[in-house]
């Protein structure tokens, strides 16, 4: 059945059949109004799309103070993003110290693992093997600073950035501003801002922008803005007139 012959005359644009249908006589056309303007969603809501639970923003779950995770970042799993803590950031004790810092607006699929510095075996001696966490009088003599010299600090990741599926985050790495890791990347240095990397170990592919297209990004910095002015100026943010989002900052 055609959709003309499904749709009844005045219903013809809500069943999404106005081009098939043909036009719609002036005296029946539905008033048009203008949405009113809002101010996006709210960042402390675990599921922010109805009917698709996989997806949720993290700060409605993290509560550990070693993890910090900035306003609308979310993860995609078809398990639930409740989980993320518990599957994707792996090896975080709190006796290390270490931090797992993620910034406002970035996406983070489904796989995606942080390593943190607790998976840190010795390597200063001939053998890396864990024979202190055995006991049985093999803990007689460990020295705890030969685990303590392989540690790289905080892991951070910018704002804006797109981690893909089944990416590898290790130890102490820093993700810039702006940056997209491939999906299965394992990266193990710091990615520039902007930078698209892959591969294992994850390389730069390119940059997204050039030099000074970057610099005025991380300039304008739009990730700040409050919910308001970000939802004004969307078409700026989510085009590429730089000068547009320049008039906007």
């Amino acid at each position: 059945m055609s959709c003309l012959a499904e749709a009844d005359p005045s219903q013809r644009i809500v069943a999404g059949c106005l081009a098939e249908a043909g036009p719609v006589p002036v005296e029946t056309a539905p008033p048009r109004s203008r949405a009113p303007m809002t101010t996006g969603p709210d960042p402390l809501d675990p599921h922010p799309m109805p009917g698709h639970p996989r997806v949720g923003f993290l700060k409605a779950f993290i509560d550990q103070p070693n993890i910090e995770v900035g306003d609308y970042t979310y993860y995609d799993d078809p398990r639930g993003p409740e989980g993320f803590v518990e599957r994707c950031v792996q090896h975080h004790y709190d006796f290390i110290g270490d931090r797992l810092v993620i910034g406002r607006f970035c996406a983070i699929a489904m796989g995606t693992t942080f390593i943190m510095n607790g998976a840190n075996h010795a390597m200063t001696g001939f053998s890396t093997y864990p024979f202190n966490i055995f006991g049985g009088g093999w803990e007689q003599g460990f020295d705890w600073a030969t685990i303590q010299a392989g540690f790289r600090g905080d892991t951070v990741v910018g704002n804006d950035v797109w981690i893909g599926q089944d990416a590898t985050i290790m130890p102490g790495v820093r993700i810039g501003d702006g940056a997209i890791v491939a999906a299965k990347a394992v990266v193990t240095a710091d990615v520039a801002p902007y930078a698209i990397v892959g591969g294992n170990p994850a390389k730069e592919i390119r940059r997204r922008f050039p030099a000074d297209v970057i610099a005025e990004l991380l300039a304008i910095r739009w990730w700040d803005w409050d919910a308001a002015k970000i939802t004004r100026n969307l078409d700026a943010i989510r085009g590429a007139d730089l000068e547009a989002l320049k008039a906007a900052a």
